[in-house]
C-alpha cells in the first residue's frame, strides 16, 4: 500500500534521516529519492528509486550507464529528475577519478586500474590512453590517443613519443578498455605493444606495461609475462 513520504515517521523520511543519522545510514534508493524529491501518484520517491535501481541490478555503475531517455522511461521521472540522477552519478565518477589521481605513483598494475577505471572502465566504446611517468614512477600526464576502436593505424607512435619528450617522461604505460568485459589480449593489442616497445627502446623511453581495463577488473601484460 502506497503511503506518501510526508506521512512516514520522521526518522524514516530520507532528508530527516540524513540529518538525524548521517548519510551512511541511508540506502542507495533513499539517497536517490532525495535527489528527485518526489515520486508519482502511485508510489513514493523511495519506491520509485527502488524500482529504478532494481532495473540496474541494484548496481550504481550500471545505473550510471542509463541514458537520460532510459531514465525518463520510468513513470515519475521527467527530464529534470533524470538529469539530476545522471549529474550525481557523474560527480561520483569524477570523485573516484580525483581520489585515484591523488595517489598517482605507479607501484603496480592495480594502481593503473585505480587511475583508469573511473575514466574508461564503464564506457561502451573502446579508448586507448597513455600514462606518462617521471623517474619516480609518478604520473605526470595522461592522454587519450584514440576513441571508438583500436588498430595499429589509430595509435600514432609519433604523437605518443612527441608528448613524452614534451613532458620529459622517462617511461610510459599503455592502457585501453574492453567494453565486452573480456580480459584477453588480442593479437592487435600485442602487435601495437611490440611496435611501441621497439620505438621506445630507440628513444630510451621504456614501455613498462600495457593494461586492459574492464568495469571490474584488469589484465596486465607485465603481470602475465607478455613483455
Amino acid at each position: 500500500m502506497y503511503t506518501p513520504i510526508n506521512q512516514w515517521a520522521e526518522d524514516d523520511r530520507p532528508r530527516e534521516k540524513f540529518l538525524l543519522k548521517g548519510k551512511a545510514a541511508l540506502s542507495d534508493s533513499e539517497l536517490l529519492a532525495i535527489l528527485i524529491g518526489s515520486g508519482s501518484r502511485n508510489e513514493s520517491a523511495v519506491q520509485l528509486c527502488q524500482r529504478i535501481l532494481a532495473s540496474a541490478n541494484n548496481n550504481l555503475n550500471q545505473l550510471g550507464k542509463l541514458s537520460i531517455q532510459q531514465l525518463m522511461d520510468f513513470k515519475g521521472i521527467g527530464e529534470a529528475k533524470a538529469i539530476s540522477i545522471a549529474a550525481a552519478l557523474e560527480l561520483g565518477r569524477r570523485r573516484r577519478s580525483q581520489d585515484a589521481a591523488e595517489m598517482d605513483k605507479i607501484t603496480s598494475s592495480k594502481a593503473v586500474f585505480n587511475i583508469m577505471q573511473p575514466l574508461i572502465g564503464e564506457l561502451l566504446h573502446e579508448e586507448f590512453w597513455v600514462l606518462y611517468l617521471n623517474n619516480s614512477n609518478k604520473v605526470i600526464h595522461k592522454a587519450q590517443l584514440s576513441k571508438g576502436g583500436m588498430t595499429g593505424t589509430v595509435v600514432d607512435t609519433r604523437i605518443i613519443f612527441k608528448t613524452a619528450l614534451e613532458y620529459n617522461a622517462i617511461s610510459l604505460i599503455l592502457t585501453h578498455n574492453h567494453p565486452s568485459g573480456k580480459l584477453v589480449a588480442s593479437e592487435s593489442d600485442k602487435e601495437i605493444t611490440r611496435k611501441l616497445q621497439l620505438a621506445g627502446k630507440q628513444m630510451d623511453i621504456m614501455i613498462l606495461d600495457h593494461v586492459i581495463i574492464t568495469e571490474s577488473s584488469y589484465f596486465s601484460f607485465a603481470d602475465e609475462g607478455i613483455f
